[in-house]
């Protein structure tokens, strides 16, 4: 099951209380204050792992408490502290402060570790009020109670290619052929519910390169405003650097005219926002093995007019699939060079 927005609320362990207590031993009068310190509470933390994909473990679990520190004790005893609790959150999640909605941190990279709930600290004991004038101190802190917050969790998946179109214009199918991802195919509207990732390999060893693709349900008129499977979806393609825009030219969509799909799908994204309508984009003529060729050639009039790559592909017989799967991979390489030397000419702060 594919979750990608879950609310939480955390709380960190609190301290334990410090212990008032007195020396008490044969041989050894006036032992004076021995109460030990309160142990410190566990903090609340959250790292991310390329290991899960999904939010599904919040939603079910919606509370997370860290365990609180022990009490201090007798003969200068100090309380055990509480245990950290870890959260493990996919790659690409967002973490909001679900009271005032502030960013609070964007998991856009594996193995980042963040404290989201810090615990309490421990009390400290009757030890440490002894002074050469108030030798027998009955004075101990209680533990200060551990942070709570409340949080919302938003997912979005981390690829370099995001795969758009109108339901059913064989972007499933397109990457089961161009990857090993194996999504749900069928011959009707909305067969995928959730986003698929694929990874695709080009060229051979040493010198192999590979990019992520990310299949998303498909767009209708009024996706911006939650028609269909509407925005639920369209921001797993905010981080993509590259759209592969597949619009079908055949009649099975019933759908007559096929620049106009393009120009629906366009619209959706710049409704949107988030700069998707700026993002490079390569249009794709599906299902060509049973195209119109009336469609077909508007489709291509288009593309070149608007200076888009264009390719002709059909997922069925395999016809364009090698040449703009390496298309794809290097407008990608293209894009990644970019966005290092941005990264290398960026001012340091």
């Amino acid at each position: 099951m594919f979750i990608d927005e879950a609310k939480i609320r955390v709380k960190a362990g609190d301290g334990g209380n410090g212990c008032m207590a007195f020396r008490r031993e044969k041989f050894v009068p006036r032992g004076g204050p021995s109460g030990g310190d309160g142990g410190h509470g566990g903090d609340v933390i959250m790292e991310s792992t390329q290991r899960h994909n999904t939010l599904m473990y919040f939603r079910f679990n919606p509370e997370h408490k860290g365990e609180r520190g022990e009490h201090g004790m007798g003969s200068n005893c100090s309380g055990r502290e509480g245990k950290d609790v870890i959260l493990k959150v996919p790659v690409g999640t967002l973490l909001y402060d679900a009271d005032t909605g502030e960013l609070v941190h964007d998991f856009a990279h594996p193995d980042e570790r963040i404290v989201v709930a810090k615990a309490g600290r421990g009390g400290r004991g009757n030890q440490h009020f002894a002074t050469s004038t108030h030798q027998a101190p009955r004075e101990h802190e209680l533990g200060k109670p551990g942070e709570e917050r409340n949080y919302r969790l938003e997912l979005k998946v981390l690829a370099d290619v995001g795969l758009v179109g109108y339901p059913n214009a064989g972007k499933s199918t397109l990457i089961s052929r161009i990857s090993a991802a194996k999504p749900k195919i069928a011959d009707y509207p909305f067969t995928t519910l959730q986003p698929n990732l694929g990874v695709v390999s080009i060229g051979e060893a040493p010198h192999e390169q590979s990019f992520v693709v990310a299949d998303i349900p498909g767009l209708i008129e009024g996706a911006h405003l939650g028609a269909g499977l509407g925005v639920q979806f369209l921001r797993h393609i905010e981080r993509t650097r590259l759209l592969v825009h597949l619009v079908d030219v055949s009649d099975a969509s019933g759908r007559t005219d096929a620049v106009e799909d393009f120009k629906v799908i366009v619209s959706e994204l710049a409704s949107f926002g988030h700069g998707l309508a700026e993002k490079p984009m390569i249009v794709v003529a599906s299902k060509t093995d049973a195209a119109n060729p009336d469609k077909l050639k508007k489709l291509k009039a288009m593309a070149k007019r608007k200076k888009l790559p264009f390719y002709e592909i059909s997922a069925v017989t395999g016809a364009g699939i090698e040449a703009l799967k390496y298309a794809i991979g290097e407008r990608v390489h293209e894009l990644r060079e970019t966005t290092a030397e941005v990264a290398l000419e960026a001012p340091a702060h």
